[in-house]
């Protein structure tokens, strides 16, 4: 359907592999509708100055997770998968700890140094992501941080590959 009405098409949190697959799919799907459409992910960020401090807020957010409220939702999410064509739904290879962020927004993997986050950002793009709707922790801090150390990079690095392109 995405392909046949819509100009974005938002996916959940996946690994590059599975990003690729899914834009490859609907691309094809739309180009027989003479249409392109536009890619979004969902992500969950944790940017910390080492890998292990991101590392340990991911842990810490599992950890004091609900899991009455994480069990529910994936029971719920399991039934309407049933309904799908694929009869398995979005969240078919998700596990607890995915689950904790509702729509699968830690296996994006924007979870570590700037540096990491960066190299990250500018692996989904390169897969044809146009769009990433981020979730943060402590939302001021974290999207101030984001902004500050994330971006930046992101602007740099980009720059240095489009010169290397060019030359």
């Amino acid at each position: 359907m995405a392909a046949r009405v819509s100009d974005w098409y938002f996916m959940n949190g996946n690994n590059i592999e599975g990003f690729r697959t899914q834009i490859e799919d609907v691309t094809g799907r739309a180009a027989s509708y003479n249409r392109k459409l536009q890619f979004g992910v969902n992500a969950f960020v944790i940017v910390r100055d080492t890998e292990e401090e991101a590392l340990e807020v991911l842990r810490q957010i599992i950890l004091h997770a609900d899991p009455e409220a994480v069990e529910g939702f994936r029971s719920q999410v399991q039934f309407a998968g049933k309904a799908s064509p694929e009869q398995e739904g979005m969240w078919a290879n998700s596990n607890f700890d995915d689950l904790v962020q509702y729509n699968d927004g830690f296996k994006t993997g924007l979870i570590g140094t700037p540096e990491q986050v960066a190299d990250r950002i500018i692996a989904l793009k390169k897969v044809g992501v146009d769009l990433i709707l981020t979730g943060f922790l402590h939302y001021d801090e974290d999207i101030r941080a984001f902004g500050e150390k994330v971006i930046p990079l992101v602007r740099e690095k980009e720059a240095a590959l489009n010169r290397v392109a060019t030359s």
